[in-house]
């Protein structure tokens, strides 16, 4: 720990917290322990205060197991002797001081000596707003001023994250994204981002980013999901406010900010949360519950009301302070269920000999709740993996509460589907044609995400069957696919021109590759997919309403062929997609069609502008009174070869 101090503050400058030192009221303590104050990040941590005209920091932190609790910091050469906080006497656990004289920037540690065994450990300041770039983990007194210009973004975002407006996600990591080869190829920062980032998702026409998780965190190769500082953006990229210039950029420029949240599990780092007081604070005492065996790292104790208070106040300040647009919530499986990764006789059963977590179950509900009242016009989106039914609903029905979940069902079934060399495809035409059973069951976002371009799985260019051409065919039918499917879109950085090589978050995005034709055609490809998506209604405005699909043809599995129509509010929102998922061409492919008139083809993922054949119809095609799977008119198609086509119906009614 470095020793470098700014002044020598004695002992006797720790001032107790009578006289209304105490930034906590009865009130806030009633509501900490019963598990509803959600807004403690106001309270807790390092807070600049004044008192009696005296400038300081007031100091809080959680610790009811300690027998002693002292700041040390660079201000005091981090002797644990000098600086000692002092027990409230309401049985609330929380330990608070004023040190006058300590400024913003000072680097400190909470210095904790535990009733067990005394048991002494520096501890990073659970609350902290701030830390130093790991690997150091200091905290560091800080504050969240700063001038937000996206007050026009944060008036009118109830429109863009609405279940019925568009909503297509690049998810990002920002330590690769871009990197700086000529400076020690380090990452670009938070400042870096909010230019070129900003520019390059609102040109190809993405309506969100979703960063992996900004939290921060001691390992880099956790890509931010194994967190020690629930109220602090990583200082790998820059300072808080140089996070809150990027979400700022990006809402000026009209993109919505999701960020990855973890309250599922934290790291065994000594510095962090676990064994924070020389007792099982946060997690479960016993292991069945309280270590998760997958990821080596400690369980939230969901059943302790503190902890949800904690958990919910974290939450909530990300959308409070920086004008976050929705969390996704990360692992809900591993929350829910008692057994999850577990062999038998590795879990404890609930009290009625279930496996379900009832206590993370009310956290969830109590989180959502909470987020839905606060801020009407975000969203939570949950990474739920099984059948678990209604997360997306609300709780007045029985529900979890979440906007929205991520179909991995779909996601599996999809990209298997698109494994198989075409000529086997007819022969898995159910995992295409199965989602439509369960879609409207949830309101699901359908996710290609980082999970599935790592740990060996490599790209999605990569995983489709074929020479380089029909690889670039199948991953520009895919795309087509999943933006013609009814749910909102996520895709992973990289993905949208083609990537080879799987990701590295060690490396740069392999931004090269747009020199070649094929790569610039899949993302010119995406960047009309999601300008079209956004333009057409048909294609999002039903995405949780079963009346705004319907199949054209799901019986030609022989084929491999598919379609169906997407319909919007209003009569004329009506587009019909084709999906020809074999490299053989059909001409004179009729469809049964409900509206008569002129079906104006509006994309062809064959076009020669994204590296196809060029095949297609010319523009669109007229209907003619030729019955057709029991409509009265039909249209005649040329469906080119590992293509995706869609057509917009004409303006005449429905006949």
């Amino acid at each position: 720990m470095a020793t470098t101090r700014t002044k020598d503050i004695k002992s006797v400058d720790v001032q107790p917290v009578q006289n209304g030192v105490s930034l906590l009221t009865e009130h806030d303590i009633y509501l900490f322990k019963e598990g509803r104050n959600f807004r403690l990040y106001d309270k807790l941590g390092a807070h600049l205060h004044v008192v009696n005209g005296v400038a300081g920091v007031y100091f809080a932190v959680w610790a009811p197991n300690a027998r002693q609790v002292a700041v040390v910091g660079d201000f005091n050469g981090w002797r644990s002797n000098s600086h000692l906080l002092t027990a409230r006497m309401d049985d609330s656990g929380i330990w608070e001081g004023f040190i006058p004289g300590v400024t913003r920037g000072a680097k400190y540690k909470y210095h904790l000596t535990s009733h067990h065994r005394n048991y002494q450990v520096e501890k990073t300041d659970p609350f902290a707003l701030h830390t130093e770039t790991p690997p150091r983990t200091a905290s560091i007194v800080w504050d969240l001023d700063f001038q937000w210009g996206d007050q026009m973004w944060m008036q009118e975002r109830s429109k863009v994250n609405a279940l019925n407006a568009p909503m297509s996600t690049y998810e990002t990591h920002l330590g690769s994204w871009k990197r700086v080869p000529n400076e020690g190829n380090r990452s670009f920062h938070y400042r870096e981002h909010a230019s070129q980032l900003t520019e390059y998702v609102r040109d190809m026409g993405f309506t969100h980013v979703e960063f992996l998780p900004v939290t921060e965190h001691p390992f880099y190769g956790s890509w931010g999901y194994q967190t020690t500082g629930y109220f602090a953006p990583t200082a790998r990229y820059g300072t808080p406010q140089e996070f809150m210039h990027l979400v700022d950029r990006l809402h000026q420029g009209g993109v919505g900010v999701i960020l990855d949240w973890v309250p599922s599990h934290f790291p065994t780092d000594e510095h962090g949360l676990v064994y924070f007081d020389g007792t099982y604070l946060f997690e479960h005492a016993d292991p069945k519950r309280g270590f998760h065996p997958e990821w080596n790292s400690s369980i939230f104790n969901y059943g302790r009301n503190e902890v949800r208070s904690i958990l919910t106040s974290s939450a909530l300040f990300w959308l409070d302070k920086y004008h976050a647009d929705g969390l996704r919530v990360d692992a809900v499986a591993s929350i829910l269920y008692l057994d999850y990764a577990r062999r038998q006789g590795e879990w404890i059963p609930n009290e009625f000999g279930g496996r379900e977590n009832i206590d993370a179950i009310q956290f969830l509900r109590d989180l959502n709740e909470a987020v839905y009242r606060d801020h009407p016009d975000t969203q939570t989106i949950a990474e739920e993996s099984t059948s678990w039914p209604m997360v997306s609903r609300p709780n007045y029905l029985g529900g979890l509460g979440f906007g929205m979940k991520w179909n991995m069902g779909w996601m599996h079934d999809t990209l298997d589907y698109f494994s198989h060399d075409p000529i086997h495809r007819k022969y898995h035409h159910n995992q295409l044609t199965f989602s439509i059973m369960y879609a409207f069951h949830e309101n699901f976002v359908l996710p290609f995400s980082h999970d599935e371009v790592v740990h060996g799985k490599g790209s999605l260019l990569g995983k489709m069957p074929g020479d380089d051409w029909q690889k670039f065919a199948n991953l520009r039918c895919l795309f087509g696919y999943l933006y013609g499917h009814p749910g909102k879109k996520l895709l992973f950085m990289g993905s949208e021109f083609g990537q080879w090589r799987e990701w590295n978050h060690d490396q740069s995005l392999d931004w090269h590759l747009l020199e070649q034709a094929p790569h610039q055609g899949v993302q010119r490809w995406m960047k009309d997919l999601n300008h079209t998506y956004r333009r057409e209604p048909a294609l999002y405005a039903r995405d949780f309403d079963s009346s705004g699909f319907e199949w054209a043809d799901l019986h030609d599995w022989e084929h491999s062929i598919i379609s169906f129509f997407r319909k919007g509010e209003k009569p004329e929102d009506v587009v019909l997609v084709v999906c020809n998922f074999t490299p053989v061409p059909q001409a004179n492919y009729r469809i049964g069609v409900s509206r008569s008139g002129y079906w104006r083809e509006i994309l062809n993922s064959d076009a020669t502008i994204y590296g196809g054949s060029g095949q297609g119809n010319v523009g669109g095609v007229e209907s003619a009174p030729v019955p057709c799977h029991g409509r009265y008119h039909s249209i005649s198609l040329t469906l080119p070869p590992l293509s995706i086509v869609y057509l917009k119906a004409p303006s005449a009614p429905d006949r």
